[in-house]
């Protein structure tokens, strides 16, 4: 007896997945991720120290401003992707008009490792006086051993 589900001779169903185009499109995601990734790492090259610490909450959806000390004692304001070479004076005018548009904008400090104390702590000095109340040092992890 033949039933309306009956589709005739010996064919079953098929329980293979045809996985090739999910290959193909995983390798074409992996090569533009390769090629990305080393485009994502910007800004001035600083050797940052490495410590341990717990990373920040990141609560606000302000992106911060980047003040950062290269090995050379030069000063830079990053904001986006836009980064500019400056002054000391010209980090407190800068973060002065930046923080008027936008208030509470977070204010992080990238010092290279090899720079002088004295530079740092005079840009938090300068930040401070430009009216910045709480600042950020950015810090890269110590290499793991295992």
């Amino acid at each position: 007896m033949h039933g309306p589900f009956h589709r005739g001779g010996a064919r079953k169903p098929m329980a293979e997945i045809n996985v090739v185009p999910f290959i193909d499109v995983m390798l074409v995601l992996l090569v533009i991720f390769m090629i990305t990734a080393p485009m994502l790492t910007q800004g001035v090259q600083v050797d940052l120290p490495q410590v341990s610490s717990e990373p920040m909450d990141s609560t606000d959806n302000d992106e911060p401003v980047i003040v950062s000390v290269d090995r050379d004692g030069q000063y830079f304001i990053s904001l986006g992707d836009e980064e500019t070479a400056v002054s000391l004076d010209e980090v407190a005018d800068r973060v002065i008009i930046l923080l008027e548009r936008r208030p509470g904008t977070p204010v992080m400090v990238r010092g290279d490792r090899n720079v002088s104390y004295g530079q740092v702590v005079n840009l938090m000095s300068t930040l401070q006086i430009a009216g910045v109340s709480n600042v950020g040092l950015i810090s890269e992890p110590p290499p793991s051993d295992g």
